[in-house]
């Protein structure tokens, strides 16, 4: 298992293969279907995004709202294919990576590629572990989305996989050449 923490340094990110199991600690944003939507309409009004796009992670999820004691409730990952249409141009904008549940699409892997960026595989079913792994959540952007909202999080042993590496790899295509 590999502790790493954000942003990641490229040596980091070409270090990291299919498959890797990772603790990941330091500040990421959610952002589900309609918060996407927001964000493009942001850049295509030549406008500044609600977060700095470069080196950062973004989570495909929509938190629950924090039980008293916690800063965030269940924060399950979402499933990441409806997000193929944005991540490529996120991702040729200074994304670092993206965390989030099955497989992405050929555009998404080949701008991981071309970018050296990563997509990172979290357990569906796991959103109290993830939810637990939030130390801090903060509103960022777009409230009236409520859970969709953009959150700031910060992050301490959330655990995920390499689901597809800077070398274009990925766990999925394993699992459908496997006997």
């Amino acid at each position: 298992m590999k502790k790493l923490t954000l942003p990641l340094s490229r040596d980091e990110i070409s270090a990291l293969h299919a498959g890797d199991a990772v603790l990941l600690a330091g500040t990421i944003y959610t952002a589900r279907d309609c918060a996407h939507k927001r964000i493009f309409e942001l850049l295509d009004a030549d406008m500044v995004p609600p977060f700095p796009l470069k080196d950062a992670f973004i989570y495909y999820a929509g938190p629950c709202p924090a039980p008293k004691g916690k800063a965030c409730g269940s924060c399950g990952p979402t499933t990441s294919a409806r997000m193929n249409v944005f991540a490529p141009r996120l991702v040729d904008l200074g994304l670092g990576g993206m965390i989030g549940k099955g497989e992405m699409s050929e555009d998404v892997r080949r701008a991981l590629v071309r970018n050296h960026a990563v997509y990172f595989a979290a357990i569906g079913g796991a959103g109290a572990v993830y939810g637990n792994a939030v130390k801090k959540s903060e509103l960022v952007a777009f409230p009236d989305l409520l859970s969709e909202a953009v959150y700031r999080m910060e992050v301490e042993d959330f655990p995920l996989v390499v689901a597809i590496d800077c070398y274009g790899e990925s766990v999925y295509d394993r699992q459908k050449n496997a006997p």
